[in-house]
């Protein structure tokens, strides 16, 4: 990697490599000293030895596939860094079908592992972006699947530490004496310590499997934007009640027509799963509640034909990402940006994300859908909402931007997210990621500064040359 060179040395080879990426959100360029990508947990020690020791500031910006769309993709959260690419770390080092769990390095993608998992029992909890983005990378960041938010999958994660140290935190497996997948361990865990994290660079993670289930068939129904709040209501109901299985999906009118499967109505999307029996009686349940409650226009499910979502690349994603199969979703990326996944951010539309969270009540929601609807009054953007509830309580809010390639669409674009992120935060509806242009919002959305200032003290203990660059959460 580095052949025993001075870093000085080594960074001067990379000057070929410091030009920057374009983006698909068209956030602000940041200039770069150059790239290195790593092969193995030995060479990122190296690069992080070297860097702690140079006499010459070096800010490392760590990234695993660099599909962070709509967030800034592989852009860091400040100028002069130098990108720690850790895609060619893409190994599935350990596989558990009876414990049901996977480790795997940052390049190893969700269709990489569903692929592995195919026909087995056990499955991954997908997202609903592309099948070869990083599994490790979303986790990490807190992103949310189909299941469950991400950041429950992974158990224990190996890290290097600014100095070369190499630890792993949370639940790790030992050949030599197996143990249940238990996280927590015993005393204060450092494992949430390293989400959201500039304090160690991950190397791996153990990802927790599900249980595939025995059958599966997912209930969609319609409504109006007049009937929201109140549908809202009753799906909170059937949530609290455990009569939805994974995270319940609502698309509205405009984040349809975005992903191209608008039908002009809200769409929602509920997972049912089990055994064959414990499936039908609960769609049936669900089916006759629906139609008595006179608030839903069409009801239907997926043993169903439903002529209106024929062809819909929504439905058909959704289904297939409950099942744990994300083969779908790059066909859903192709539908709304124009490109596949290796050209996204250099060509086709733009797109941007903001992502509160918000209470799971049916005024909290209506009281979302007004606040994008004064975004349009004041910056004419459309901006899309995709409700995931991650409970009975929270909602995901996934907002999104989708614009032309141009300055003056790309300025309006970020003209409408600075606006969302002013006016969700007043309404107490927080992000829980946050953009690259937007990371120096933190401490004003953090509930606490002593806890603020508590983390910054760990990082300057294990940091104090800031050799792994401020992030988004620094």
């Amino acid at each position: 990697m580095a052949g025993g060179q001075p870093f000085k040395t080594w960074l001067a080879g990379l000057v070929a490599q410091v030009a920057g990426d374009d983006n698909v959100g068209m956030y602000r360029p940041r200039s770069r000293k150059g790239v290195i990508r790593p092969n193995s947990v030995e060479q990122v020690r190296d690069v992080l030895r070297l860097a702690s020791q140079s006499e010459e500031s070096v800010a490392l910006h760590a990234l695993s596939t660099g599909r962070n769309w709509g967030l800034g993709s592989r852009e860091a959260a400040q100028d002069a860094s130098l990108a720690l690419d850790l895609s060619g770390l893409k190994q599935v080092r350990a596989l558990d079908l009876d414990a049901g769990w996977a480790v795997v390095e940052p390049g190893v993608t969700q269709g990489q592992l569903a692929a592995l998992l195919a026909g087995s029992p056990r499955m991954i909890n997908v997202t609903a972006s592309s099948a070869h983005s990083s599994v490790l990378g979303n986790g990490v960041d807190r992103g949310v699947g189909l299941r469950r938010q991400r950041v429950e999958d992974l158990v224990g994660l190996e890290v290097v530490l600014p100095d070369g140290e190499v630890m792993r935190v949370g639940w790790w497996p030992d050949a030599e004496r197996p143990s249940p997948v238990y996280p927590y361990g015993l005393g204060p865990s450092p494992l949430q310590l390293f989400f959201q994290s500039n304090l160690g660079v991950v190397t791996a993670a153990v990802v927790r499997l599900m249980p595939r289930p025995e059958a599966l068939r997912v209930v969609r129904l319609s409504f109006a934007r007049e009937r929201l709040a109140e549908a809202i209501d009753v799906l909170q109901r059937w949530s609290a009640q455990g009569m939805v299985r994974g995270v319940l999906k609502v698309y509205d009118a405009t984040a349809g027509a975005l992903y191209g499967g608008g039908i002009g109505e809200y769409l929602t999307h509920v997972c049912v799963d089990g055994t064959a029996a414990v499936v039908e009686a609960m769609t049936t349940v669900i089916l006759d509640e629906a139609n008595r409650s006179g608030l839903f226009l069409h009801v239907s499910h997926s043993d169903q034909r439903d002529p209106r979502l024929s062809g819909n690349v929504v439905a058909e994603m959704v289904a297939s990402a409950y099942a744990g199969d994300p083969s779908r979703n790059d066909t859903l990326l192709q539908a709304t940006l124009g490109q596949d996944a290796e050209n996204i951010d250099a060509a086709g539309r733009g797109w941007l994300f903001f992502l509160p969270l918000i209470p799971f009540h049916g005024e909290a929601i209506d009281r979302a859908q007004r606040l994008l609807a004064q975004v349009y009054d004041e910056t004419g953007v459309h901006c899309g909402a995709t409700i995931n509830a991650l409970n009975s309580d929270v909602i995901d809010y996934v907002v999104a931007i989708k614009f032309e390639r141009n300055a003056d669409e790309a300025r309006r674009a970020h003209q409408a997210l600075d606006r969302l992120y002013q006016l969700f935060s007043a309404a107490g509806f927080i992000p829980y990621r946050l953009d690259v242009d937007h990371q120096d919002w933190i401490d004003g959305l953090s509930p606490d500064q002593a806890a603020r200032d508590f983390v910054r003290g760990i990082k300057g203990m294990l940091d104090p040359r800031a050799v792994i660059a401020p992030g988004r959460y620094a």
